[in-house]
């Protein structure tokens, strides 16, 4: 271990036989309490839902369900019509990550490598959005969506109401232009020579180096969508256009205790999945600090 190099516990602590056993025990005491944080929850929810309506409400609660029911999982899929609205969601999702992608690349590209005039200006009032509560912005959106300046358009029961809103994402674009940054001009410069203008430089050079911060941007934008609920419960009052989030609190009501959860595993599980499938990109992605080369 360089000498230089600063921890929380010295190294000469470490090598004794009591701070070796304070370290470990209270690493291991931290690692059990976050992953009960994060485990009991889920668990709760997914035996919950395999317990009969009385069961799941009585108090104390029953930490395994006297009788096993997994026939309430197909039964809540079937009974909630589920299926429509995973559809309603994953379209929903799947267009807010496409728009995003093509809205935010750009603007993140060309605030790093062509440098605008006022360019950062225009970052600082991007960012500036960030500080504001998101209630806050609601009603002028919400004006916008039910009449697109310019095209004098209400996208109020269409999917676009949710898409367009969220390409003006300023988080996104500040780290895309963050990781663009650290990508070196002499790349861009190369590709200039060759002929390549700045879109096909984007294109060709930019977006292959940039596949981990961009595996993060995508996860984040299609969880972002996925569980929202405000803003398609304002902008999607048709039930049939509604997505799982808001489709799920408006049949709570009438709905048995374990059916609704049932309908509330299954709807994270597409999200438990995701993160499961991508954790390697998403973790290179958030500590991708430079290029080498």
């Amino acid at each position: 271990m360089s000498a230089s190099m600063r921890t929380l516990v010295r190294p000469a602590v470490l090598r004794t036989r009591r701070g070796r056993l304070i370290y470990w025990s209270v690493f291991a005491v931290a690692l059990v309490l976050f992953t009960a944080a994060f485990i009991v929850p889920l668990y709760w929810a997914a035996t919950g839902a395999m317990k009969s309506p009385s069961e799941l409400a009585q108090t104390p609660p029953t930490y395994l369900p006297e009788v096993w029911h997994p026939e309430n999982y197909a039964k809540a899929w079937r009974e909630m019509d589920l299926a429509r609205y995973f559809l309603n969601t994953v379209v929903l999702a799947g267009g807010a990550w496409l728009v995003q992608l093509v809205v935010q690349v750009p603007a993140a590209y060309a605030l790093s490598k062509l440098r605008p005039r006022f360019g950062n200006v225009i970052l600082g009032l991007m960012l500036l959005t960030l500080m504001m509560p998101a209630t806050a912005l609601l009603v002028p959106v919400y004006l916008t969506v039910v009449d697109v300046p310019l095209f004098n358009r209400n996208l109020i029961n269409s999917p676009s109401a949710v898409w367009l809103p969220a390409a003006a994402n300023a988080f996104n674009i500040y780290i895309l232009k963050n990781f663009f940054d650290r990508i070196p001009d002499e790349l861009l410069e190369a590709a200039k020579i060759d002929g390549a203008g700045p879109l096909r430089t984007m294109w060709r050079v930019v977006l292959p180096l940039s596949r981990p911060i961009l595996a993060v941007v995508s996860i984040l934008s299609i969880v972002t969508a996925w569980k929202d609920f405000l803003w398609p419960l304002l902008v999607l009052p048709d039930p049939a256009q509604q997505p799982l989030s808001v489709f799920l609190q408006r049949v709570a009501q009438d709905t048995p205790l374990n059916s609704l959860v049932a309908g509330l595993v299954m709807a994270s599980l597409p999200l438990i999945a995701l993160f499961l499938v991508f954790q390697r990109q998403i973790i290179a992605g958030l500590g991708a600090g430079s290029l080498k080369g």
